[in-house]
């Protein structure tokens, strides 16, 4: 039995779904993100130092790719990466690049439940796209902690990032370097072009929805896809629409309009007509929708950013979703070679249960005990009992510590699994759970599955069923 590449959130009949769309960057075209990172990485530490005149020093700075993973966020106003569970409860911190205790976690932030809502405190490392500033956002909080007066503060430093990357993205620093340098940061998937051209033989209809422009999209489409065809004659026959400069997750809820692009040279006029085969700039969904003459149900949506691609479009549209997670490839291995530690850590949890209900109970008899009304009181029976309690959970403790290091150290060394916040879903987890119907490691997993595949999500037991399964 071949082991499943594609996982189910929701119920999904991939029969009933009319049109596949795409997005382009992580999800149609793959990209070596190591490499990129490091790239995006280089060009804001370049631009903070001329435009921003951040100390010269930072350009020696190197790129350290393990330094964060996606689903962190940050504290804008205290320097912090943090890790939270699916609660907002925070469950691992590092100011800088160095970790932050537990007292001090405690200390700092007591109560406090990460709410992303509030966007003046948190940015959320939500796509690999992010990796580079959450790094060198790590970097310079340790700058700036070494030589206060030669760096603004921590929320300064967070919003100079954002929009020096922004601009890298814009102004062609890093489009132009993977331009000249295509087998350097794209990675090629013959399998996945494969997969679209029997797609499309089951009267599957795709289309690309991308905020790349369409010089860029062309460029990387033509090295990609164009070389692997075997039923078309170019990208441009095999998808019924591409969106370029599509602006997500506005197209999902804005009213903009579309205009035209003219393939051979890249000119774009006004359209008003009804959308057609053919490649297009801008727009939004509501009149894609209509003018395909389809529900929302009829879409399925693959892409790579949770709340660019899969968030929005869920709460806005009724589209279906699949997000494409790359990292979830090596997560799973990773689980694989954890496993044997993660039945060690399970059982001798177990074994404390008992212990913990027996000092629960023997603590509130000493309690009741303190509280007989005698002149003189006789020994505490209690006492020995809950320290010979306390004493073997302390053995046990011994035991499991190590055994969850080791465990952890089998994913990153800096914040463990991506999908876990201890024994707790990630919030990253948990949006993914929640918005995205079906989730994979790479577009080519779920196109090599029949066009016909029905997606039953599994019954999920609740707590309560949980405790009674296991009485």
């Amino acid at each position: 039995m071949s082991q499943q590449k594609v996982f189910v959130n929701r119920t999904l009949n991939l029969r009933k779904i009319k049109y596949i769309g795409l997005d382009m960057d992580h999800t149609l075209v793959r990209y070596n993100s190591q490499a990129f990172e490091k790239l995006a990485h280089e060009s804001m530490v370049k631009k903070l130092v001329e435009q921003k005149s951040y100390p010269a020093k930072i350009l020696n700075l190197k790129f350290d790719f393990d330094l964060a993973i996606r689903g962190l966020v940050i504290d804008r106003k205290r320097g912090n990466l943090l890790k939270v569970s699916r609660h907002g409860a925070i469950r691992a911190s590092f100011h800088g690049t160095k970790p932050i205790d537990f007292h001090t976690q405690q200390s700092d932030y007591k109560s406090i439940y990460i709410d992303l809502s509030e966007s003046a405190k948190y940015m959320a490392i939500d796509t690999t796209f992010s990796i580079s500033i959450a790094t060198l956002f790590a970097q310079l909080v340790d700058e700036k902690d070494r030589n206060e007066d030669a760096f603004p503060d921590y929320d300064t430093i967070a919003g100079d990032l954002m929009y020096v990357l922004d601009q890298s993205h814009r102004d062609g620093s890093l489009k132009d370097v993977v331009a000249k340098n295509l087998d350097t940061y794209i990675v090629k998937d013959p399998e996945a072009v494969a997969g679209l051209e029997r797609f499309k033989k089951h009267d599957k209809k795709i289309f690309i929805l991308t905020n790349s422009d369409y010089s860029y999209s062309k460029l990387l489409l033509d090295f990609a896809v164009n070389p692997f065809l075997k039923e078309h004659d170019s990208w441009m026959d095999l998808f019924e629409i591409v969106v370029t400069n599509a602006q997500k997750p506005r197209f999902f809820f804005d009213n903009l309009r579309f205009l035209k692009i003219s393939p051979e040279d890249g000119s774009m006029t006004n359209y008003e007509g009804k959308l057609s085969k053919g490649i297009y700039q801008g727009g939004c969904a509501a009149k894609f929708t209509a003018d395909l003459g389809v529900e929302g149900d009829d879409i399925l949506y693959i892409g790579d950013h949770i709340y660019g691609d899969i968030l929005r479009l869920k709460k806005d549209c009724n589209w279906r979703t699949a997000l494409v997670v790359e990292e979830l490839e090596t997560e799973i291995k990773n689980a694989e070679h954890a496993h044997p530690y993660f039945d060690k850590i399970a059982a001798l949890m177990l074994a404390k249960e008992p212990f913990e209900h027996d000092l629960v109970d023997e603590i509130s008899k000493k309690i009741e005990f303190g509280k007989i009304k005698k002149d003189k009181k006789p020994s505490d029976p209690h006492e020995e009992t809950i320290t010979s309690l306390q004493n073997k959970l302390a053995e046990l403790d011994k035991q499991i510590s190590p055994l969850i290091k080791k465990q952890q150290s089998m994913f990153n060394a800096n914040w463990g699994e991506v999908f876990r916040a201890g024994n707790e879903e990630s919030y990253f987890a948990s949006q993914v759970d929640r918005f995205a119907c079906i989730y994979m490691a790479r577009l080519s997993d779920l196109l090599e599955l029949s066009p016909r595949t029905y997606f039953r999500a599994a019954r999920r037991p609740l707590a309560h069923e949980i405790a009674l399964k296991l009485t």
